[in-house]
Parts: C-alpha cells; structure tokens; sequence
C-alpha cells in the first residue's frame, strides 16, 4: 500500500487517522485525502500536514458521488488501497432528513466499489468502516459478534448496513479484496460538537445545560479514537481479506454515567468559580424515536488474530479528550462560528 485512498479524511475518525499514519505509524506512502467538506469537514486539521508532509498528503475537496473525480483520482495518483470514512453519520439528522444517509452512504460507497473494480489489477484492498449501530439493540447481556446478524433501527444504521453489505458482495461477487470493521462508539480529538461527549464537554465548560435523553440509562461502549485509528490499520495491513472485524473498546457505559464522569473531571481538571457541581446542569429531554437501549461488541477476533488491544481505559481516553479541547480553544472557535470553512478557500483555490 503506497498511495491509500482516504474517503471522507476530514471528518473526526478520517483525521485522526490520516494524522496517525502519517506522524505515529509504519507507514511511509502517500495518502490522498477525498472529502466534500460537509458542515462535518474541516480541512484545517490538516493545516501542519499541508506543509511539514506536502510530499505525503494531498487533498482533493469531492464527493464520492462525483464518479469523474473519484476515478480522476485513482488515476492520477495510481490508488492501491482504499480507506473507507466518508459518511453521513448523525442519528438525529438521519431521522430528520434520511435522503442525505442514502445519497452518501449507499450510493456513494456503490460508485467507489464500481471504480475499484474498474482498478483491480494494482488494487491491494478496499477497507470499509462501518459501525455497531448496524446490529441494532442489546437487551441488558450478550455482545455483538461479526456472527450477528443486522437488525438497524435508524436510517442511518440502515444506510451503513446497506454499504456492509455491498462491499461484501463486492469481495465474494467480482473477488475484489475487501474487508470491513464495525465499531463502538468513538471519542477523542476533532470530533464535531454535535456528538455527546465534546457537546457536553463544551456546554459544561459555557455553563450551559446538558441534554441527556429519556432517562439516560442507554449504554455506549466507548472507543478511543487513537485505538480505533490503530485497529483499522492492523487490519489493512495484516487482516484476513473478506472478513469482518469488530472494533471495541470494552467501555461500556450509560449514557448517564458518560455525562457525569465528564462533569466530575471538568470539576477536577478547570474548577468552577463557586462550588456547584457541572452535575447540577443535567437536564433530562424527550427520548428520541427508535433510541436503541445498549450497544456492546465483542473484539476477540481482532484481538486473537491481529494481537490488538485497546490501550485507553474509558477514563484515560475522556481525560485526553478533555485536555484537547481546553488545549485547542480556537479550533472549537473555528468551527463554533464557521471560519473553518473559509480555511478552505484561502488555501485550496482552483
């Protein structure tokens, strides 16, 4: 693999892993970084590697619906794997306005497959993230396996089940080598504050109240994002072709506890000016439609052949996430106010 496609780079898990192969991994190709640059995008991510990698990083502002440009870009820059990011990803807007969810993740991942096939010959693999949500819920024991079968709930779980299920009949159907990992919920650096944990994070830090649905009783298995960045390349690298892997990081909390526990350290790590607790700002919401109860994976496949372990504990991996946010006040700026999306235009014009 020395020219990796990256689908959807400048979203939170594309740049933390384009950043991860470029600055801490063994990978020492080029990536290509393809991103429309929806609200979710931020090419400033990237503002460091721009310069310091310029050798090793290219972006090309598209839409993986953009047939031309795709295909453009695995000729130009002679494409031998793909990483597989770019998706519309929010459960909330998925419910709102699932046309979005369709046009992105099904068509979108359909014309990369078609055009990989176009360039099997040089292509050593195309690798598909999806997520846990494709399961559907988990009563209150038991753990997904890469055996369970699909129930989604939402239009967004529908929409990565869809493109699961493409890519794999991709890899069976034309013998395209393809594999795909299905992960917890991720955490940590460059998300988007729409997300529960930065959301809190920031409204916390403003004084600002914390909307928790229902009863806050739904469990999450949380993912530091790092952990998730390091699994997917293990995979690239040495997983079985036409597999699944389950990517998790053993981190499973309600919702409730995920919101108090970053209270709690938001009280240690910036103190507040009297001495109430960021506890008194949780404020319970109506729960939202098809809200499924507890999300849990079981990562022994990964772990057994591929040797990998999640490095961060759910504490260890908030407080890292915490201290990133404190520590890059103007990013969340940027992206609070919209300048972000002027970056663009001042340093990728025609």
């Amino acid at each position: 693999m020395e020219n990796i496609l990256v689908t959807g780079g400048c979203g939170f898990i594309g740049t933390n892993f384009i950043r991860y192969l470029l600055l801490d991994s063994d990978f020492t190709g080029r990536i290509i970084n393809l991103d429309s640059l929806t609200y979710a995008g931020n090419a400033e991510n990237f503002a460091d590697l721009a310069t310091s990698k310029s050798d090793r990083y290219i972006f090309i502002q598209a839409d993986i619906c953009d047939a031309k440009a795709v295909e453009r870009a695995f000729e130009t820059y002679g494409i031998d794997a793909v990483c597989h990011f770019a998706a519309e990803s929010h459960v909330d807007r998925s419910i709102v306005a699932p046309g979005a969810f369709i046009q992105s993740n099904i068509n979108g991942t359909f014309n990369l497959l078609e055009i990989a096939r176009r360039h099997a010959d040089r292509l050593v693999l195309f690798h598909h993230v999806s997520t846990d949500e494709v399961y559907g819920s988990l009563g209150p024991e038991g753990l997904f396996t890469e055996q369970s079968p699909y129930r989604p709930n939402s239009p967004y779980a529908a929409s990565k089940a869809a493109s699961d299920h493409l890519v794999r009949a991709y890899g069976k159907t034309y013998g395209l080598p393809v594999t795909i990992s299905n992960c917890s919920n991720n955490y940590g650096p460059y998300q988007f504050p729409e997300k529960l944990i930065p959301l809190m994070i920031l409204n916390a830090l403003d004084g600002k109240p914390l909307p928790v649905y229902g009863d806050g009783g739904n469990v999450r298995d949380w993912l530091f994002v790092t952990d998730h960045c390091r699994a997917v390349w293990e995979i690239m690298k040495r997983g079985t072709r036409g597999w699944m892997y389950n990517i998790s990081g053993r981190c499973e909390m309600t919702n409730l506890d995920t919101v108090k526990m970053i209270c709690d350290l938001l009280d240690e790590m910036v103190p507040g000016s009297d001495a109430n607790s960021r506890r008194d700002l949780i404020a319970f919401v109506r729960d939202r439609p098809g809200h499924d109860l507890r999300y849990a994976i079981d990562c022994s496949k990964l772990e057994n052949e591929l040797g990998w372990t999640p490095r961060e504990s759910f504490e260890t991996g908030l407080k890292k996430t915490i201290q990133w946010y404190l520590d890059h006040p103007q990013w969340v700026r940027s992206v609070e106010t919209g300048e972000y999306r002027k970056w663009i235009e001042r340093h990728y014009k025609e």
